[in-house]
């Protein structure tokens, strides 16, 4: 692995836990802890007498902007160490590109007051897009990781069967992720007292569309697993390389696993650590999905001619025999 492999894959990490800690800032309603003010934080660059909210949502910011420099470091180092139109550069600045368009989402959730106990459709469209941007980026790291540390490249002509059965589960899991965060913005903005309270509330006529959200997750995030493990098991059988059932096998575990973290979040109402465990989860799914159908999706190493054997030579063995015995 080079250096620039192991940098991007801790970049991967890092940006993980940017995003778990972003669970935080929302399911803590410390979203508004800066005021509506954005880079600044209540119009200052260092609160004084800050409360805990601004405390929050300040460190997240500054995690944030952590997560900002080394994706651009990434990206120009891609740039440096290799050629124009390669692939690790590509993704390193496609990585780059989906930080700035993260900032900027981020931003406009401060700016425009879509945090706290706001439930605005609004809200919706930008915690969605903010959840289906995440994924993008993770994405892209990952592959420049994967790539830097000697991955072939993807070959998408006469893939056939192969690329809907890794494409259709990539699919999959973006609608789940968006609708996941809007249940996760549901539990939080609407409480469940106990499980039997929240079953009622979810199934009420009058309930808030985030409420009745809630409710459809699990059944849709339970579809989703079955169609990873499905299709797992299909791109294993039609490319059976190493890389591609390691992989394969670890996105059917992290999806089962998912599944389980989500159950267990709502038998004990969607306390924050869970909710940051079943981020944590998610982004590793996508992270595995996306490794599994780059690997995949390479073309298949073409087996090398062997050197065949050098015609024996009947007279020279004679000859030779015939030159000892003379000696």
């Amino acid at each position: 692995m080079t250096r620039l492999g192991r940098f991007a894959w801790s970049v991967v990490t890092y940006d993980v836990l940017v995003a778990a800690w972003g669970a935080y800032v929302r399911a803590t309603g410390s979203g508004a802890g800066c005021g509506r003010h954005w880079p600044l934080c209540n119009g200052e660059v260092v609160p004084r007498r800050p409360r805990v909210e601004t405390l929050v949502e300040l460190s997240h910011r500054v995690t944030a902007g952590g997560a900002l420099v080394l994706t651009a470091v990434l990206a120009v180092w891609a740039v440096r160490a290799f050629p124009r139109g390669h692939r690790v550069r590509r993704a390193a600045l496609s990585a780059a590109a989906f930080m700035g368009a993260e900032a900027l989402i981020g931003a406009a959730l401060v700016l425009f007051e879509l945090t706290s106990h706001d439930a605005s459709a609004k809200r919706a469209l930008s915690v969605s897009l903010h959840l289906v941007n995440t994924f993008l980026l993770l994405g892209s790291t990952a592959l420049a990781a994967f790539w830097a540390s000697g991955g072939a490249p993807i070959r998408l002509r006469r893939q056939g069967a192969l690329a809907w059965a890794v494409g259709v589960p990539l699919a999959a899991m973006v609608v789940v992720g968006a609708s996941g965060a809007l249940a996760a913005l549901g539990d939080t903005l609407f409480p469940a007292t106990s499980l039997a309270a929240g079953l009622a509330r979810d199934m009420a006529p009058d309930a808030h569309w985030f409420v009745r959200l809630r409710a459809l997750h699990p059944l849709v995030a339970a579809a989703t697993a079955t169609l990873v493990v499905v299709s797992a098991s299909v791109v294993r059988a039609l490319r059976p390389a190493p890389a591609v059932r390691a992989l394969s096998r670890v996105a059917t575990a992290l999806v089962v696993a998912q599944v389980g973290a989500g159950l267990l979040d709502i038998m004990l109402l969607a306390p924050v650590w869970m909710q940051m465990a079943h981020l944590v989860l998610a982004d590793a799914t996508w992270i595995a999905l996306v490794l599994t159908a780059a690997a995949a999706l390479s073309p298949r190493p073409q087996p090398q001619p062997q050197p065949r054997p050098a015609a024996i030579d009947a007279g020279a063995i004679a000859s030779a025999a015939r030159d000892r015995a003379a000696r």
